[in-house]
């Protein structure tokens, strides 16, 4: 399933094997929540911007248009035409996010749904049935991701209750994937890591999930309040405990800069709504740092958002183009700059599994680590 190929230091060059192909990690999860890339970017459109992998949520897919609807049109390969391997969030962050509606107990969370307010339940095992109708790669486990900051005492049990919900997980899964009628019988499980920033906890989950010998981990409840350092703080802790020989998966995160300092921190997998998202308001990533096409400066500038970028943009048109399109209020200028956004991330990885492979990732580190994250 899992094949570390080669180190550098703590970064990892390896091969993840899904029932739908295998992912060259360090790898980046295009994000398609709803099935579908927000800036009108279709399933050949990803494959043409180099994605190997999409992410979509289970909790927006039960929530609309239903997780059995998706299972009777063959699962969400079929539903999306995206032939390539998908994993689903299993929903605890988007429920995180809703504390207002929400109830947590022991069995799972009752909240509200966005979209009509009606009363939904959530429990471990029904994450896993609606996961098991998605027919994705990889499920998620159900979990509780935690404000930061939160109270010492509420983390601690609510690490050890997203244990029980994880050991729960494992048993549906097992159950789903022996199904004679699965969509996915080759899914795969990941386990997340909670702890808030507190280490101590990190640990002792991490170890705890670790016994459980699941196809691969995440660090989840990252990159929601906390500053960069204490991130990298919690991955290097975190790190030690993670098996060698699955994949690991940084949840939600994030900038180019995160991204290459995760790397060196041992991380495989990735996933953010950061390049899509911000490509739709304008700002978009080259080689050089971040721009904002929006700037007046770019309405009369022939050239392409970046001149050492292949993308389907840059190949075709120009800044004073895009930045029209944005000013007229054109629907294009969102494809095009999220097109461009996600061409930059795929490619991103790539050049990172190239420094891998040749043992050059801490000079590639030097050189663009920190320049990545200008904005010019």
């Amino acid at each position: 399933m899992f094949k570390l190929i080669k180190t550098e230091g703590r970064a990892r060059r390896g091969e993840l094997v899904t029932a739908h192909g295998a992912v060259q990690t360090p790898a980046f999860m295009n994000v398609a929540t709803q099935a579908a890339i927000k800036g009108a970017l279709s399933a050949d459109d990803l494959e043409a911007v180099g994605c190997q992998i999409a992410l979509s949520n289970t909790y927006h897919l039960h929530v609309r248009p239903g997780d059995e609807l998706i299972r009777s049109l063959g699962g969400l390969h079929k539903f999306m035409s995206w032939t390539r391997p998908i994993l689903t969030d299993s929903g605890g962050f988007q429920i995180f996010s809703l504390a207002g509606l929400r109830k947590i107990t022991e069995e799972g969370v009752t909240f509200a749904s966005h979209v009509d307010g009606r009363r939904i339940f959530m429990s471990p095992e029904g994450a896993m049935r609606i996961q098991a109708n998605l027919g994705s790669d990889i499920a998620m486990a159900f979990d509780e991701c935690v404000e930061i900051p939160s109270p010492e005492p509420y983390v601690a049990s609510s690490c050890e209750r997203t244990y029980r919900w994880l050991e729960r997980c494992k048993a549906e899964w097992l159950t789903q994937t022996a199904r004679d009628d699965a969509i996915n019988p080759g899914q795969l499980l990941f386990g997340i890591n909670q702890g808030a920033t507190f280490p101590e906890l990190r640990v002792r989950h991490m170890r705890q999930i670790a016994e459980l010998d699941l196809p691969g981990y995440a660090i989840g409840g990252l990159a929601v309040g906390e500053t960069h350092a204490e991130m990298y703080d919690i991955i290097d802790i975190v790190e030690e405990h993670m098996p060698q020989n699955r994949p690991r998966y940084l949840m939600g995160v994030g900038t180019p800069s995160n991204i290459i300092e995760s790397v060196a921190r041992g991380i495989d997998m990735f996933d953010c709504v950061m390049p899509a998202r911000n490509g739709r308001h304008g700002h978009l990533f080259t080689w050089r740092g971040v721009i904002n096409i929006n700037n007046e400066r770019h309405g009369s500038d022939g050239e392409p958002i970046d001149s050492e970028c292949g993308c389907p943009t840059c190949r075709k048109h120009s800044r004073a183009y895009l930045r029209h399109l944005f000013k007229s209020g054109e629907m294009l200028a969102m494809r095009l700059a999220v097109t461009h956004n996600l061409y930059f991330y795929n490619t991103l990885m790539s050049r990172i599994r190239a420094a891998l492979d040749s043992g050059t990732f801490g000079a590639f580190r030097r050189e663009y680590s920190e320049t990545l994250s200008k904005r010019i």
